[in-house]
């Protein structure tokens, strides 16, 4: 297969290279520009210059060459979404070393990597804790947003169907417990510009949001964030730290859900994430996380809409 491909980007055509989208193909032969972001820094898409091809590492790109053909009348910005991507996951070692509980029925683990490993927000990793079976998992942050470049942090769920990995720690899975980590897997990460971003997490599934909702308030300070999360039982609304960081950047519609009504304060609301997720537009964004039956939920709704739909599917054991 030939490492090059050629396209044609608003009448000029275009040489790509595996491993570089469109939009950047197009960015650094001039043909759009950046735009100025957070501390003067350079966003895609917008500006009065080309912009050098992004050094970033590629290898998540996980599937062979492929360009999707744009709508019509599709703004520059879509191109982004025409992915060129070659093959590869890399691998990591590391151990654990940090265990902490985060709500009734949620640990945080942390596992520091030998090496770090290049991941966007919203990506998941196949950890194989030693003498169990691989899990996928969403590395995210801690819940005041800190996390070391060799950390992985990930948010487990504990009860009587957990996953045995889960249920092992603080037992069998002690600090300094041998871990396996292959990644990144999946394609819900987070890809800057576009409409307004609608984040939706129940459980567990808030890891993968709050990793993406911090990096967006950085990178795009002023885009529309709309955050939806919620659990079964109140106990478990354990990002409530998280919510209150991204309310002072300026995220105002912030709404927490749980089925249950025992011990429900005041602020949370009742029923199904897609109850509260309304008024959805064509230029969206929606990043969904969570059990195969609220991603399944989320993806119709924005379907109907739509709108742009990325989902990270958690396992309901997680």
């Amino acid at each position: 297969m030939s490492a090059r491909c050629s396209l044609v980007v608003n009448g000029k055509a275009v040489r790509v290279s595996t491993g570089d989208t469109p939009l950047e193909a197009a960015l650094a032969d001039g043909v759009i520009a950046p735009t100025t972001g957070l501390h003067g820094s350079h966003l895609l898409g917008q500006s009065s210059g080309p912009s050098p091809r992004r050094a970033q590492a590629r290898a998540h790109r996980t599937e062979p060459v492929k360009l999707s053909m744009p709508r019509p009348a599709a703004s520059e910005d879509m191109l982004a979404f025409a992915e060129v991507r070659s093959a590869a996951q890399v691998r990591r070692i590391g151990t654990v070393t940090q265990i902490a509980p985060l709500g009734a029925h949620v640990l945080e683990v942390v596992v520091t990597v030998t090496r770090r490993l290049d991941l966007e927000p919203g990506h998941q990793v196949t950890a194989t804790f030693e003498g169990f079976e691989p899990i996928d998992v969403s590395p995210t942050l801690r819940l005041d947003g800190t996390t070391e470049l060799n950390e992985l942090v990930f948010h487990l769920r504990v009860g009587h169907s957990c996953n045995p990995v889960a249920h092992a720690l603080g037992e069998e899975i002690l600090l300094g417990h041998p871990v396996k980590i292959k990644g990144p897997v999946g394609r819900g990460y987070y890809r800057p510009g576009g409409g307004r971003l609608l984040l939706v997490g129940r459980e567990t599934g808030f890891a993968p949001i709050w990793a993406i909702a911090r990096a967006a308030r950085y990178i795009e300070p002023i885009r529309e964030i709309v955050v939806v999360t919620g659990a079964s039982d109140p106990l478990d609304l354990y990002m409530r730290p998280s919510l209150d960081w991204l309310r002072a950047t300026g995220v105002s519609r912030i709404t927490l859900v749980a089925d249950r009504t025992r011990q429900r304060p005041p602020d949370v609301r009742p029923g199904p994430l897609t109850a509260h997720l309304t008024g959805l537009k064509t230029t969206d964004v929606v990043h969904v996380a969570g059990d195969a039956s609220t991603v399944g939920a989320v993806e119709v709704l924005a379907a109907a809409a739509g709108a742009r739909c990325y989902p990270i599917l958690i396992p309901d054991r997680l």
